[in-house]
């Protein structure tokens, strides 16, 4: 499982539109190959997206998400990254000394007779953690015994690390942090490799495993996840220790990463070691049905015990936020309610009121008190604003009820918020549809007078049309008149357009009869008009050159990179186009397409249309000696 990771800038510009763009991305993921990132923290997971995209070159997730369709390697390359796997044995070497200490020995003297020791590890990585634990166990039962009692689990997301871990072969440097005599004990060297005992490998079982999706490992003894909820979301990371704590058995024990602990969960875990980040599965907490099946048969509950919890769950089930002080101004009571709006905690009973943000937001809390216990009555205060969960703005009206003792002093009061968010918005609704609706009275009033206006504008338009419409007849006769001069105008154009497809198909026909002579010639044959741009080019001069007609029409023949000095062409061409000759002829030497060194004979002709002014010239290029 991924464990650390350099910081990497953000190359995109920050919009809308790239977090849209990226949870596109993450979609197609989980869709297309089963890992569901969407728990992960954003802006670690897209650092270090954006550090695969750079390497390939990429800066935008679309173009990335296409790059993953059309490169299935890319996706081995992306989890690589997403998923570093950083681990090594006897990491954070402190807390496995705690382990093999205190924490193994506790283990192994409350196990009851013939039970088995079930570990697991999640995130495993490539198996050094796993490894680790079952070095710890070995020493502590002896070899005999873990072949027998032990189950270690491995489990992780990523299936390449999970099959390295299978191997249990490292090289030296990955073991220097193993004991020399656990080294010497439980490895095997072969060649150039460090293999984990082959005995005792068959009690550690890899397999793939997703923290987020998939059901945990149940009747844990020890569970290690070391430094993996980091990389999650808070939900995600109550979702995850919700689920170890459903897979841990009683006192079961949890290890955490040093980077991580239990703020919000210690309610289900009590630390054995903070510091190392040690904590055990609480007692009582699991579900009524974990309470049953533990409770001795045949006895029944404590009724007093029964009262107080049903004091407590029915505090907790009230759809109120609730709060009790006691006189002194400390935390007593928190509810459920209260907890999840408010975020105070089970941590938070005992200590003073004022510590917490609460006294001051949403509302001045202990002034309220204050005037409460003064008046001798309940005080209220309505539309409170608070950010609630998800940073949506949320609005409660308070109550507070001072409790009286029977002596006549005060034992502390209730503090209650009621959520009026929804009642506070369908008024706004309420009002703002009300505005809405006299502004549209108003506009349907002001459209009444315009209708009115505009039907008499509609009968003056009616009699404007009546009179257009006479002057329409009168127009009609002349277009009609109009029409019958156009209809004569009509035959002379077909016939004078007969006559030019006429002319057309006799240049077409003489077109293909010269295009069939330059092709039937063996010369080579240019065509160029007075800017020496050429526009004909035969097959011969394709043979002779190497050029393609394509890639030379409409070029100007003085800048084609030939084997052919053409730059000696230039004063020929420019003779004949000014009328000095009608046609030259010169010798020179060339090179083919084919790097043969020719002599070519060029005879240069001028085009001229009608007897006037020259319009072109002809260059026909022949290989002196070879046949015309």
């Amino acid at each position: 499982m991924s464990k650390s990771k350099a910081e990497v800038s953000d190359p995109l510009e920050t919009s809308s539109n790239r977090d849209e763009d990226f949870e596109a991305l993450l979609l197609y993921l989980k869709q297309s190959r089963g890992f569901d990132f969407t728990a992960y923290k954003r802006s670690s997971l897209m650092r270090r997206v954006l550090v695969r995209m750079q390497a390939a070159g990429i800066s935008t997730f679309p173009e990335y998400h296409d790059y993953l369709q059309v490169d299935p390697d890319e996706f081995t390359r992306l989890f690589n990254t997403i998923l570093i796997n950083v681990t090594s044995f006897f990491r954070d070497a402190p807390t496995w000394a705690a382990l093999a200490e205190t924490v193994i020995p506790a283990l192994v003297a409350e196990l009851p007779p013939g039970e088995p020791i079930r570990v697991w590890s999640a995130g495993c990585a490539s198996g050094e953690e796993a490894y680790t634990i079952a070095m710890l166990l070995a020493e502590a039962v002896g070899p005999e015994q873990f072949r027998d009692k032990v189950k270690i689990y491995g489990t992780d997301v990523d299936e390449e690390a999970l099959n390295q871990a299978r191997l249990a072969s490292y090289d030296s440097r990955a073991v220097e942090e193993v004991p020399p005599e656990l080294l010497d004990k439980y490895f095997d060297r072969v060649n150039d490799r460090l293999v984990f005992s082959k005995e005792l490998r068959r009690s550690v079982i890899f397999g793939r495993h997703d923290l987020i999706q998939d059901a945990p490992i149940s009747r844990v003894n020890l569970l290690t996840c070391r430094n993996c909820l980091m990389y999650f979301n808070a939900e995600a990371q109550a979702r995850i220790l919700s689920r170890f704590h459903f897979g841990l058995r009683e006192h079961g024990v949890l290890i955490l990463g040093k980077a991580e602990t239990l703020l919000t969960h210690s309610i289900n875990f009590g630390a054995v070691d903070v510091k190392r980040r040690i904590f055990t599965k609480a007692a009582g907490t699991g579900s009524g049905v974990e309470r049953r099946a533990h409770a001795a048969p045949g006895r029944g509950l404590d009724p007093d015990n029964l009262s107080q919890r049903l004091v407590e769950a029915a505090a907790d089930a009230a759809p109120l936020a609730q709060l009790l002080l006691d006189n002194a101004g400390r935390i007593v009571q928190v509810n459920g309610q209260l907890r999840t709006v408010f975020g105070v905690t089970a941590r938070d009973v005992g200590r003073p009121l004022q510590d917490l943000e609460l006294s001051y937001r949403p509302f001045e809390l202990r002034s309220c008190i204050e005037r409460a216990y003064a008046e001798r009555r309940p005080v209220m205060q309505t539309e409170g604003r608070w950010v609630g969960p998800g940073g949506h703005p949320m609005f409660f009206d308070l109550l507070v009820v001072p409790v009286p003792d029977p002596n006549g002093t005060y034992l502390g009061c209730s503090v209650m918020f009621t959520d009026v968010t929804r009642a506070r918005t369908l008024h706004e609704e309420v009002q703002r549809t009300r505005q809405e609706l006299e502004t549209a009275l108003e506009e349907l009033q002001s459209t009444n007078e315009e209708l009115e206006t505009t039907n008499e504008e509609l009968q003056s338009t009616v009699e404007e049309l009546e009179t257009t419409n006479e002057e329409l007849q009168s127009t009609n006769e002349e277009l009609e008149t109009m029409n019958e001069e156009l209809q004569s105008t009509n035959e002379e154009l077909q016939t004078i357009n007969d006559e030019v497809r006429e002319r057309s198909t006799e240049v077409m026909e003489l077109n293909s009869f010269l295009e069939s002579i330059l092709t039937s010639l063996r010369a080579a044959v240019v065509m160029l008009d007075r800017d020496l741009q050429i526009h004909k080019w035969n097959h011969r001069a394709e043979d002779m050159w190497g050029v393609r007609a394509e890639e030379v029409l409409r070029r100007n023949f003085l800048n084609l990179d030939i084997g052919l000095p053409v730059d000696k062409l230039k004063a020929p061409v420019k003779a004949c186009l000014s009328r000095e000759a009608e046609f030259l002829e010169l010798t020179m030497d060339a090179t083919n397409r084919r790097g043969k060194p020719i002599t070519v004979k060029v005879t240069c002709t001028q085009v001229t249309a009608g007897g006037g002014e020259p319009t072109g010239v002809i260059l026909v290029m022949e290989e002196a000696g070879s046949p015309a």
